[in-house]
């Protein structure tokens, strides 16, 4: 399942630093790898302490992680979606990504210039926002041609629906709104913004760059930025990428885990960032327990166990007959598996069962 984030940003706003730190095996914990797709693809780990904590109980020959793959997309300027720069190229790669991480520069330092000679991350934003509604409204304007005459003039249902869908779009891109910020009541509505694809109804999340004081409450360009987006459905987080690259210079876990205390901090933004990233792709984690592995799999919320079989196999899938379930915490609370069956906490479902985030499950089939 190779879904991406894309991170994006104005050049000068701690894009490339912040990418770095990402790929940095170091940067990570203690055994956290990294591997290089393209120049600018990374495969990264997704921090998860559950994995950890069941490898104590369970003493597998490995743990194997979950991961993550962030693309970093090339520096945006102004009239972009005219082709300016590399416009073309960036919003192609944006096109291609199932997220946005959206980097601003929330940090005064003379020495960083800034591409517009000020710090104002809620200008940055507007300016990246604007390249991307200005995209949308092409590719709206387009099918609102081809659908119009039959949505106005016959009796094509469904014409008619991707007109009233792309109509609400366009109401909202023409005011400077995402297209994120629209949202549909039915189903069958739901289901032809989906296929329009558009740029601003990605999934983002705002990645503030603070400096080192600002790292844990921001500072006052954070609270601006946290004001812009308030009827978005964005997420926002803060991390101060220049102390991330000072973290990913230390050798061991246990100096970086120092360093972090040092400054107020309970899990370095890297982490804090991928798990972010995670979330916004709406993905969730189960775990397969055994002798040989301890292994975390990527499933989409919302999937039942069948689908979720089928992650590890398609023969699952196909030949699913039912899931032996454990939840974490109880396999966590009697330490074995024989232990939790012995208390009566181990579940069996069937194919209705939505998967939650964190079961530990082992399935039976038959092919």
């Amino acid at each position: 399942m190779a879904l991406q984030c894309g991170i994006v940003g104005l050049p000068n706003v701690g894009k490339s630093t912040l990418f770095n730190c990402l790929s940095n095996a170091k940067a990570q914990a203690a055994n956290f790898p990294f591997c290089t797709i393209e120049p600018n693809v990374g495969v990264i780990t997704v921090p998860d302490d559950r994995l950890t904590k069941l490898a104590e109980l369970v003493h597998p020959g490995r743990i194997v992680p979950t991961t993550v793959e962030i693309v970093d997309i090339a520096g945006l300027v102004k009239g972009a979606s005219k082709g300016e720069g590399l416009g073309n190229k960036f919003l192609a790669n944006i096109r291609e990504t199932d997220a946005i991480i959206h980097v601003l520069r929330c940090f005064d330092d003379d020495n960083v210039t800034h591409v517009d000679g000020s710090v104002d991350p809620v200008r940055d934003k507007e300016i990246i926002d604007a390249e991307l509604q200005i995209k949308d409204l092409e590719t709206i304007e387009q099918r609102i041609q081809k659908v119009q005459k039959q949505a106005t003039t016959g009796g094509d249902k469904q014409a008619k629906l991707q007109y009233e869908v792309l109509c609400k779009y366009r109401d909202a891109l023409v005011q400077g709104k995402s297209a994120r910020s629209v949202s549909f009541d039915t189903k069958d509505e739901q289901k032809a913004a989906k296929e329009l694809f558009l740029l601003t109804s990605k999934p983002v999340l705002y990645v503030c760059n603070v400096d080192e004081g600002s790292a844990i409450n921001g500072n006052k360009y954070v609270e601006q930025v946290r004001e812009a987006i308030k009827e978005e459905n964005a997420e926002l987080l803060i991390v101060a990428a220049k102390t991330e690259a000072d973290i990913a210079e230390l050798d061991t876990y246990e100096d970086r885990q120092m360093f972090l205390a040092e400054v107020g901090l309970e899990e370095s933004g890297v982490a804090r960032l991928i798990k972010a990233a995670y979330a916004l792709l709406d993905l969730e984690t189960f775990i397969t327990a055994g002798e040989m592995e301890v292994k975390a799999w990527t499933y989409r919320k919302g999937w039942k166990a069948p689908q979720c079989a089928g992650v590890i196999h398609t023969d699952f899938e196909k030949g699913f007959i039912r899931a032996e379930v454990i939840k974490y915490d109880d396999y966590i609370k009697y330490g074995s598996e024989a232990a939790v069956r012995e208390a009566g906490k181990l579940s069996v479902e069937g194919k209705e069962y939505v998967v939650q985030d964190g079961d530990i499950m082992h399935f039976r089939f038959n092919v």
